[in-house]
């Protein structure tokens, strides 16, 4: 699989689909604007011209993690998965980050997706807090 940054409209628009497989309610609009931003990083894993997956990071800069690269989006083709693609973007994001000076990774996931964290877990990440939000 080829990691690649999908920086062009066309590129992401193309991982649209698979965005949406993660964030359910968003139209296309909606993901075509969130990554369209100029902080945000969208990786594309590309197999055979065809993306089967994405990661998209942000680099943050807080307290209890310095430097850190926010992993906000992880997903694979529902089609593509158990091939080893999520490892191989994860792997990527870390090598990424580091190459920014980075100190962590970090990321969150829903409290119900077991499942999710067990899969970080088997990557070396560990779980040490939560993220507690407020709509407005």
């Amino acid at each position: 699989m080829e990691i690649r940054e999908l920086t062009e409209p066309a590129e992401r628009r193309e991982a649209v689909p698979i965005l949406q497989q993660l964030w359910t309610d968003a139209t296309a609009e909606e993901v075509m604007e969130w990554t369209a931003d100029e902080e945000y990083h969208l990786f594309g894993g590309v197999v055979d011209d065809e993306v089967v997956g994405v990661a998209g990071v942000l680099q943050q800069r807080v307290l209890h993690h310095v430097r850190h690269a926010w992993l906000y989006d992880l997903v694979v083709d529902e089609e593509r998965r158990d091939e080893g693609h999520g490892k191989t973007l994860v792997e990527f994001v870390e090598a990424w980050a580091e190459k920014n000076d980075c100190e962590y990774v970090a990321l969150a996931s829903p409290l119900a997706k077991e499942e999710v964290h067990a899969y970080y877990e088997t990557q070396g990440y560990e779980k040490w807090g939560y993220v507690i939000e407020k709509e407005l």
